[in-house]
């Protein structure tokens, strides 16, 4: 939690000597989201837009030459997220305070959650992505809505002793599929605190390499 321990950082700098991995699984998160997309995509409306996945999902898709459309009332914060990303790419980052803002854009990046009536400002059409706790609630009809970021294990899995939060058996999160890759992997770093944008794709393809699929249905 960002607000409690700061993703974890609070952990290790605490305990420097730890023998154990700290991981916030956040990095796959943020891939299995940014995955989702059709290559075909130039602009997106993010809400949650400067939390530790707002920030991540801005600066990759900013490089990717997609428009962000990052809802925020904070110019501060927005101002930080920009400084992050290549000087070429930050005309690709455009803070907005308002939802009609995102009456024209059919791609929605769900990370905080919003009412019926905001949703109604969603082109018909609109796909909803989200990595908001809970779900929002699937409300229109004429748009479509992904589920929470998680990703399949391999089938060959044996012991697992626990079903997951809205999950079907064999499925988990992705923060918590990013534990497992870390530790398939033998990184002997620790993941906490913001995103490593840089690390996205690599975490993406070693999940991969391991047998885990994303899970990603559409629900009407």
């Amino acid at each position: 939690n960002e607000a409690l321990n700061g993703g974890g950082t609070l952990f290790v700098n605490k305990h420097p000597e730890l023998k154990v991995r700290v991981v916030h699984g956040n990095t796959l998160t943020a891939a299995v989201i940014l995955n989702e997309f059709s290559k075909d995509v130039k602009e997106v409306f993010l809400t949650g837009a400067t939390s530790k996945l707002g920030r991540a999902t801005a600066l990759y898709l900013c490089r990717k030459r997609v428009r962000v459309l990052m809802l925020t009332s904070s110019t501060e914060r927005f101002q930080n997220i920009l400084k992050e990303a290549p000087v070429d790419c930050q005309n690709y980052l455009v803070q907005v305070t308002k939802y009609q803002a995102a009456q024209n854009c059919k791609t929605w990046i769900v990370g905080k959650w919003i009412t019926p009536w905001e949703q109604s400002w969603a082109p018909s059409g609109t796909h909803f992505h989200q990595f908001v706790v809970p779900p929002i609630l699937p409300i229109r009809r004429d748009c479509t809505y992904g589920d929470l970021a998680a990703m399949r294990l391999p089938p060959d899995v044996e012991g697992l002793g626990s079903c997951e939060y809205t999950m079907e058996r064999g499925v988990v999160h992705a923060c918590h599929a990013g534990g497992v890759v870390h530790q398939l992997e033998g990184w002997s770093h620790h993941e906490v605190g913001a995103i490593d944008v840089d690390r996205i794709d690599l975490v993406w393809e070693a999940a991969l390499k391991h047998g885990l699929k994303p899970v990603s249905s559409v629900n009407n």
